[in-house]
């Protein structure tokens, strides 16, 4: 895995937290513990940072830049697919038009849940 950033230096967050997991069956995937990773196009969160669904706290734990290139079917199954084409499948139904690039990079947000 190539990761950007390593010296924990992140760019600025695109968007917030609050925006990082909306559609009903991701969050359905996270509350069930088949979800604990999302790639986004952007850095939605820090790590540390909690994420609120349904009354119930994640953690963001670790945020890092990878290429579409380098996921493996582990990546897929953290974003609760079996393989990497059946996310990629996935995601390329919500971004209709939208190319499928191996070198394209996002960013991953990994997360658990709160415990207490």
């Amino acid at each position: 895995m190539t990761t950007v950033n390593e010296n924990n230096a992140l760019p600025e967050k695109t968007c917030s937290v609050e925006r990082l997991i909306t559609m009903e069956s991701d969050v359905k995937k996270v509350l069930a513990g088949e979800k604990t990773a999302t790639r986004r196009n952007g850095r939605y969160a820090d790590p540390g940072e909690i994420m609120t669904l349904e009354g119930r706290e994640f953690v963001v734990e670790n945020v890092y830049s990878q290429a579409l290139g380098e996921l493996t079917d582990d990546d897929a199954r953290r974003e609760g697919f079996e393989t990497v084409e059946d996310y990629k499948q996935s995601i390329l139904a919500y971004h209709p038009g939208m190319p499928w690039l191996p070198q394209m990079r996002v960013w991953v947000h990994e997360f658990s849940p709160v415990q207490k």
